[in-house]
């Protein structure tokens, strides 16, 4: 008997009607005869409104104390659900993440999944119930709760799913699936029938909120095949259809994709661009400027050194749009400019990131050439580039984000492949 996981979002939790509808759809799914596991997120907005409680009585709780709160929500979600499935005459129970248990380290806020004990999961699974798995949450060697960060639904369900062996690990939300680029930018925008692991994970890095970064690693990482599709389809919508509706995210050799270059266009607006100016061109200047920007836990994505001219360079490199205050402070209060007889350092917190994406890139040439006219035909200047095999972004003036986002997803054919 086939296993399924099945994951629902917030706003497909959003009220009684979406949980009766999400009940419908599981139940749907069991009568075919299928094993259902289903992980879903904490009511739309539960989450936000707890955590604001804490944040009313302490400007700065306990770690320990918010995943404890934080974890609420998840728990009402499943409890209702399997009411939900119950009433409808359905053998349903529900499971907090200690309860089966999902063992993680000892990060509060941003836990990792470090082993699932699933033998009372197959124990109900082989009783013929459905059963239903908190989502965000897990329990450390201490016998602490906690959470996996924002998003931690999407990797709970797909952990659950590579430890139960499922056959696909479906991700309900309020899209139906994975698209060229964001149809609110282009129109145009198409959704994709099939992506790779690898221009998944590099869509959600660059921006892509379809799913969260780190259930895509993880899925990657177990070749575990994970759909996205809508929740707001109608619950009894056919079988057949729905098991094939959405994106499926799967191994490259599954997704027929040779024949297509580009994927999809990803784009990021939260990004700010930092440059230390007239920097001794020695080893070790690199550690020395990013070294205490690390240490402040501040993420770098793009890195640009300039050639070295009479020995000085200049080194560039971009943070979170919402970081880009304490990255500049970081450098100020440990000295960096003094410390390594820097000429300057500036900032410009209004670029943004437009990336094409595409396992295609391997087999074809001239992809960076075609990226780079179609830019200039438009009047972009491109202030930095990255690269990898199946990615090429650009650092460009925020301003001209969307237009180049549309340009680009013109220039490759996008809506029409």
């Amino acid at each position: 008997m086939a296993l399924i996981v099945q994951k629902y979002g917030g706003t497909s939790m959003g009220s009684t009607e979406r949980i009766k509808n999400v009940a419908k759809r599981v139940a749907k799914w069991h009568d075919a005869g299928y094993q259902i596991v289903v992980v879903p997120s904490a009511m739309s907005g539960e989450t936000n409104r707890i955590l604001g409680l804490a944040k009313e009585i302490c400007e700065h709780p306990d770690p320990r104390e918010l995943d404890v709160i934080a974890s609420t929500g998840e728990q009402v979600s499943v409890g209702l659900l399997a009411i939900a499935l119950q009433a409808i005459g359905k053998q349903a129970v529900s499971y907090a993440g200690w309860q089966v248990a999902i063992k993680t380290d000892a990060s509060h806020a941003k836990a990792r999944i470090a082993s699932i004990d699933d033998a009372k999961v197959q124990r109900d699974l082989d009783a013929g119930k459905i059963v239903i798995i908190t989502g965000f949450q897990g329990v450390n060697e201490q016998g602490d709760i906690t959470t996996l960060g924002r998003g931690g639904s999407d990797t709970s369900a797909v952990a659950v799913a590579a430890a139960l062996k499922a056959q696909e690990c479906m991700i309900f939300t309020d899209v139906d699936g994975v698209y060229t680029t964001d149809p609110r930018v282009v129109t145009e925008a198409r959704r994709l029938r099939t992506v790779t692991f690898e221009e998944m994970l590099e869509m959600a890095s660059l921006g892509s909120k379809v799913l969260q970064i780190r259930s895509v690693e993880f899925a990657g990482n177990y070749k575990m095949p994970t759909r996205v599709l809508s929740s707001l389809t109608d619950p009894l919508i056919p079988l057949e259809i729905e098991a094939k509706s959405g994106t499926l995210i799967s191994f490259e050799e599954d997704t027929h994709m040779e024949q297509a270059t580009i994927t999809g266009i990803a784009f990021n607006r939260d990004e700010a661009k930092i440059t230390v100016f007239g920097v001794p061109d020695r080893p070790g200047i690199a550690y020395q400027i990013l070294g205490p920007v690390a240490d402040a836990n501040i993420e770098v994505d793009m890195i640009i050194q300039n050639q070295s001219v009479e020995g000085k360079t200049d080194f560039t490199f971009t943070v979170p749009r919402n970081e880009y205050t304490n990255a500049m402070e970081v450098l100020v209060k440990t000295g960096v400019q003094n410390h390594i007889s820097a000429t300057g350092i500036i900032g410009d917190a209004k670029v943004s990131k437009v990336s094409v994406v595409g396992v295609g890139m391997r087999s074809h040439v001239g992809i960076a050439s075609q990226m780079f006219r179609t830019l200039s035909e438009e009047g972009i200047n491109i202030q930095m580039i990255s690269t990898s095999e199946i990615k090429i972004s650009v650092l460009i003036d925020e301003k001209y984000m969307e237009l180049a986002v549309r340009a680009l997803h013109k220039t490759f054919g996008l809506e029409n492949s």
